[in-house]
């Protein structure tokens, strides 16, 4: 069951690579990586007011967004929107276990999802990947 889906018994579909290419995080990468992001991902959507992710939750999953706008919010405060080719949840993945932010849908949304293990093996088998994830990191964690 996807928690975050419209349809509770959604598990996702499979993400075409087409979109995969579309996303700057996975653009610059060989067509044959960007298959395996696409093996590696489900595709998700949601409505708008959906919480993606919630502040103080466990981290179960990566987002990248494909369509739609998302806030940002901390301490009950938006603190940031999200647009296409923007993600998040790779904090809580790789720096700490609960979510320090929740992400709340704006608008009804088309996402790309890759789970706990998928990303870490992911961001194990493409440094380049890894690199801007981690350039991501140290710049929201400077705000």
């Amino acid at each position: 069951m996807c928690e975050h889906c419209d349809d509770p018994d959604d598990k996702g579909e499979p993400v075409d690579v087409a979109d995969v290419k579309r996303i700057p995080l996975f653009a610059l990468l060989s067509e044959k990586d960007q298959k395996h992001v696409a093996q590696l991902a489900d595709e998700i959507e949601a409505s708008k007011g959906t919480h993606l992710v919630d502040e103080g939750k466990f981290a179960h999953e990566f987002f990248v967004i494909d369509e739609g706008t998302a806030d940002v919010v901390h301490d009950g405060k938006v603190v940031a929107t999200l647009g296409p080719g923007d993600f998040f949840g790779e904090i809580a993945l790789l720096a700490a276990e609960r979510r320090n932010a929740s992400v709340i849908a704006k608008t009804p949304m088309k996402l790309i999802v890759i789970f706990g293990p998928n990303f870490r093996s992911l961001t194990g088998e493409l440094p380049e990947v890894a690199e801007r994830i981690e350039e991501a990191i140290k710049a929201r964690s400077r705000k």
